[in-house]
């Protein structure tokens, strides 16, 4: 598989986790806690199996920028959070910062 597919989906893990992690009520719901532990384990199962390709710094900084992101929207669309504009002048420059590492940078490739 694509190591980069599957570091997206292990930032699909951390995402799902950390938003898991809001349901979490006095860890007296079973269910929830479930999830938190499934999703995070996963995803970092998905690093481990990553970072026998891709360098760690570059894994590290796409896997933690995206899932930034990701949980950012993810608060959007499920609790109803507004993120004000300099929010999203950073969700802006973690995207950018992401983008520069991929497209620019002669690290990205192992």
């Amino acid at each position: 598989m694509n190591p980069y597919i599957l570091l997206v989906l292990s930032v699909l893990g951390e995402v799902v986790a950390l938003t898991a992690l809001r349901y979490v009520v006095g860890l007296t719901k079973p269910l929830p806690i479930i999830v938190v532990v499934v999703a995070y384990a996963l995803s970092f199962w998905g690093l481990y199996i990553v970072l026998k390709t891709l360098p760690v710094g570059i894994t590290y900084a796409i896997w933690a920028g995206l899932g930034t992101v990701g949980t950012i929207l993810a608060g959007i669309v499920l609790f109803k959070e507004k993120p004000d504009s300099m929010a999203w002048l950073g969700i802006a420059l973690i995207v950018g910062g992401v983008m520069v590492i991929n497209l620019l940078s002669k690290s990205s490739t192992a």
